[in-house]
């Protein structure tokens, strides 16, 4: 009986200590990534804005060929909804809206994972001329793990994580861009 009382304390105080880590733990974070593409902004622009588009160059709509995707809307314009499904915990359930479009400019996002987390991250991506025939595409990602989740941002490199996936889907839209 003594055994199971000092399990069972041990037990509490790992609990306990954890959760007054996470106290002090950061859980917001905010990430980009930018690439230069060898296109005309307008080019660029004309095929970001449209969310359908980023099945051909985002890592995580490339993770399993075999998802489901719906789409309700008007693609291109704000409102427009992509929503994915799919058997893989990597990939999991949510949906994508477009919330506001800066015509030639910026398409702000706001994703909504259900599964395996629940969550809500607005994203966004912008283009600026750089050259007649280059234009810099940034690709930003917001989150906010919320209390007492946030205690995982300890174990995980979020930033390295998230910012190796939007580099990846940089790197697929400089290649679709340019070919």
């Amino acid at each position: 009986m003594k055994i199971l009382k000092i399990i069972l304390l041990s037990v509490l105080t790992i609990v306990a200590v954890a959760l007054i880590i996470a106290l002090f733990v950061n859980g917001d974070y905010s990430i980009k990534r930018s690439i230069v593409v060898n296109k005309p902004k307008a080019e660029v622009f004309g095929y970001i804005k449209y969310l359908k588009n980023q099945n051909e160059y985002s890592k995580w709509a490339r993770m399993d060929p075999g998802m489901k995707v719906e789409f309700r809307g008007t693609d291109g314009q704000p409102g427009f909804v992509s929503a994915w499904e799919s058997e893989r915990d990597s990939v999991g359930k949510g949906e994508q809206e477009i919330k506001k479009i800066d015509e030639g400019k910026r398409v702000d996002y706001e994703i909504r994972f259900i599964e395996p987390m629940e969550a809500v991250a607005p994203a966004y991506m912008i283009t600026d001329s750089i050259a007649p025939a280059q234009t810099k595409v940034t690709w930003g990602f917001e989150e906010h793990v919320p209390y007492p989740f946030n205690i995982m941002c300890l174990f995980f490199d979020v930033e390295q994580m998230i910012g190796n996936d939007l580099q990846t889907g940089l790197g697929n839209l400089k290649g679709k861009l340019e070919n």
